[in-house]
């Protein structure tokens, strides 16, 4: 990370309390200005008016940390030859668990202090109780298991010579079964699908991925155990399901249409549109192979026609990347809030919300982080420039510090 200026600006006034005195602060909704920032652990005492002039905050601002919603931790850390899927099943899960930190401190070394594991098992889950019981230094993270079925876009992306594979549920029955397997190992929601998808070997993107009533009684009992469910999609008839079942966030829904906007924002469904991973495989990127480069040529396609118009008609997408390291960097996530900028036609300070306040409540954790107020978690991200002013600045260069539960993880505070 970049050097800091130095100055009196950061201060122990007694133990574990800390304060930044008149920086250019940012709440999660509104510019506050001038401010004192004080903070205690992972608990913000207070932010304030300050009338302090500190020559090493000039041109500093600080904003909270940044919320993706939708991020694949599992994958190898460091540059890996051969089939990453096939990594996943041949790699014992103690090694496997170090990476899935690693990539999570990558991602809050980068300003993202909260992530959202889509394909998570008891490893994902496992790390987020040793960083929230402060065994390692790690940004919130927050895990949904999949239930999906045999054949669908939650199994095909394993090749086929490996009889070793995740779980999958054919019936209602096993889809309420798996439910319950994931609350008693401890996750926050399930992840469910309503179409094929694009990097999975051998399926198709419009392929019917589980019955109407396998993802009713799936999104039943998950609700009734107070789990969230995103819905990943990439066609209409995917979207119609996903609406008419009432998950909580789509995921992707890069077929969204006309007719879906006035359902979507009176309902007020978060989606989270993973820009850049789309774009990547559509590309060619990373020797992606040609049967996925061509399913995302298409959905790129049917995306770009619709998501401009659909950003400006109120729809709530929110920070989404898709995230695995693969494609999508964990450090990438302010070039994908650019993105998001550029295609619903969004300002800095609408674009800034997605990516923490409004993320944040898409995941029901906005009482928490994604905001600068008393009483919040001690997350935050000071950095150069104004991001709410200028979205050009929300760049990791411009990073100076990542504060994450209250401890300095990337860069140093301005002193």
């Amino acid at each position: 990370m970049n050097s800091t200026p130095a100055g009196p600006a950061a201060t122990t006034r007694d133990e574990g309390e800390r304060v930044l005195d008149g920086i250019a602060l940012w709440d999660g909704e509104a510019s506050r200005g001038r401010s004192t920032l004080r903070w205690r652990g992972d608990r913000i005492e207070a932010v304030e008016a300050s009338t302090t002039v500190d020559p090493a905050l000039v041109g500093l601002s600080v904003i909270p940390g940044l919320v993706d919603t939708h991020v694949h931790l599992g994958y190898p850390a460091v540059p890996f030859r051969g089939e990453a899927s096939a990594w996943l099943i041949v790699t014992p899960p103690e090694e496997r668990s170090l990476h899935v930190a690693a990539n999570a401190l990558s991602c809050a070394r980068n300003g993202v202090t909260t992530v959202r594991d889509l394909a998570a098992d008891s490893i994902q889950m496992s790390v987020a109780r040793a960083f929230d019981a402060g065994v390692l230094d790690g940004p919130r993270l927050l895990a949904h298991g999949q239930v999906a079925m045999t054949a669908g876009h939650g199994d095909l992306f394993i090749p086929r010579h490996y009889r070793d594979r995740d779980p999958v549920a054919d019936s209602p029955d096993e889809c309420r079964k798996l439910v319950r397997q994931w609350a008693r190992e401890g996750a926050d929601g399930v992840k469910i699908y309503t179409s094929g998808g694009v990097l999975s070997v051998g399926d198709r993107v419009g392929w019917r991925n589980q019955t109407i009533e396998e993802i009713r009684t799936t999104i039943d009992e998950a609700h009734a155990l107070n789990l969230l469910v995103a819905a990943h999609t990439h066609t209409a008839e995917g979207v119609d399901i996903a609406l008419a079942e009432g998950v909580d966030s789509i995921e992707h829904g890069t077929g969204i249409e006309e007719r879906h906007w006035q359902q979507l924002v009176e309902r007020d469904v978060p989606v989270a549109p993973t820009l850049l991973i789309n774009d990547m495989i559509a590309d060619g990127h990373a020797g992606v192979g040609a049967e996925a480069q061509q399913k995302a040529v298409e959905v790129v396609e049917r995306r770009d026609r619709g998501f401009g118009p659909a950003g400006r008609a109120g729809v709530r997408f929110v920070l989404g990347t898709d995230a695995n390291g693969q494609f999508v960097r964990f450090g990438d996530q302010m070039t994908e809030a650019r993105a998001m900028a550029a295609m619903f036609g969004w300002d800095a300070e609408r674009t800034l919300r997605a990516a923490t306040s409004d993320a944040a409540d898409a995941v029901r954790i906005g009482g928490t982080v994604g905001r600068l107020r008393e009483g919040h978690g001690s997350d935050f991200v000071v950095m150069r420039g104004e991001p709410w002013t200028r979205i050009g600045d929300l760049d990791v260069d411009n990073i100076v510090a990542v504060v994450s539960r209250g401890r300095v993880i990337a860069g140093e505070l301005p002193r």
